[in-house]
């Protein structure tokens, strides 16, 4: 599959999209089932970890399974492996999230590969770029939400910030809310403190410590503890200074400008999203590969393979169903790749109606698999002695056309 869809031939951007999920285990002697970072919230569980390799347009084409405790960086490093050893890509651009991709990685690919990548930077390294005198300053947004930029740190590469001005609003009232909930949350402790209910800076300080970063503020507020008091005084300058870059993220890119425009630098990053696609359909939506409660390593190994070739047929049969589906198949161009992407009239429409334009039904995804699923052969016997005669069911107008979406007839029998 990596072949087929990623070679130079069919994939003339020559891009591959990566990502790291992870699903729970039940049991407790599989050697790959350690306990870590739970993307099912699963705290107290072990689990496995794996990596997913896509083509540009979000196909799975391949698949590796890691112990539970494997960090992103790691699961990277064998994905490039696997790219250059096994399948023999070369000159291929590797998008990852900003926690996959680390600069160690990069030194890396640098030295031992002709792979690119396509990342972004983390919050300290964007802080960096926005401190005084540096490149990312505010003026950069006045006219337009992207912006190419440069900076020693980074030689030969390309530098492209964004402004989201959505995720900004969003963010700065996120943060207003957790501030709030903050000062809620320690205001019956300051309350006990001065009716005298609570006392000692020792015992006052645990009680703080149990509570203060909850909703993970406490950076932002100087806590001042004595025997017999307790203040708590936001961090003004410093929440102004993070809310100043709200909404900004910077993606780094080893591709040059005369193979990608900023434009499309953004764009195939974003690109990201049809990997996290993948990963719903394989956990939640259509094939819900969790728990696993295989012991032995190879069975956990064959059974996350087996759904990946599923999750390719699922996205196969996603894209020829379309028109049976709320799916949108002819979206608006962008001009805007920083904005968040909007629906075409025709899908708002769809959407609306619940029928398409032949006022016919149109299902979700996993709706239209149960009615289909109600399409019947029945084996009707003639008589007490007559022949048995196999009976299709009449199908309805989504079935048939289902089955003309998908270039075939409708079996009278399974063989």
């Amino acid at each position: 599959l990596a072949k087929r869809h990623l070679a130079p031939e069919v994939n003339p951007s020559r891009m591959a999209l990566f990502d790291v999920s992870s699903s729970w285990m039940e049991g407790s002697h599989c050697p790959l089932a350690k306990r870590g970072y739970s993307r099912d919230g699963k705290k107290n569980r072990t689990q496995i970890e794996y990596g997913l390799l896509t083509d540009p347009e979000g196909r799975p084409v391949a698949i590796k399974v890691f112990a539970g405790n494997t960090a992103d960086p790691t699961a990277f490093t064998d994905a490039v492996q696997i790219v250059r050893d096994k399948f023999k890509l070369t000159d291929l651009v590797m998008v990852g999230d900003r926690g996959m991709i680390t600069a160690a990685r990069i030194n890396a690919l640098r030295e031992h590969t002709d792979l690119g990548w396509l990342t972004a930077l983390r919050a300290p390294a964007i802080k960096t770029l926005a401190a005084a005198g540096g490149p990312l300053q505010p003026t950069l947004f006045d006219e337009q939400n992207l912006a190419e930029i440069t900076h020693p740190d980074y030689p030969g590469e390309r530098l492209v910030a964004c402004r989201n001005p959505f995720l900004a609003d969003e963010r700065a009232r996120k943060r207003s809310e957790l501030l709030a909930a903050t000062e809620a949350i320690i205001a019956p402790v300051i309350a006990a403190v001065a009716a005298g209910r609570l006392s000692g800076a020792d015992q006052i300080g645990l009680k703080v410590g149990k509570v203060i970063d909850k909703y993970k503020m406490a950076k932002h507020f100087e806590t001042t503890i004595t025997n017999t008091s307790l203040t708590l005084t936001p961090k003004s300058a410093q929440i102004t200074a993070e809310a100043a870059l709200d909404g900004i993220y910077v993606i780094r890119t080893s591709v040059p400008a005369q193979s990608l425009d900023a434009a499309a630098v953004v764009t195939a990053y974003k690109n990201l999203a049809r990997v996290e696609r993948d990963f719903r359909t394989i956990k939640v939506d259509d094939l819900d590969l969790r728990p696993i409660y295989h012991r032995l390593e190879d069975r956990v190994r064959a059974h996350v393979f087996i759904v990946m070739l599923a999750a390719y047929l699922t996205w196969h049969l996603r894209r020829t169903l379309a028109p049976l589906t709320f799916t949108d198949q002819q979206p608006p161009a962008r001009t805007d790749p920083v904005a968040p992407a909007t629906r075409s009239t025709a899908a708002t429409r769809k959407a609306s109606r619940r029928k398409d334009d032949a006022d016919q039904p149109v299902r979700s995804f996993r709706t239209l698999l149960n009615h289909l699923g109600t399409l019947t052969r029945n084996d009707i016997r003639y008589g007490p002695d007559g022949p048995l005669v196999p009976t299709l069911a009449v199908p309805s107008e989504t079935q048939r056309r289902a089955f003309e979406l998908l270039d075939t007839t409708i079996p009278l029998s399974l063989k």
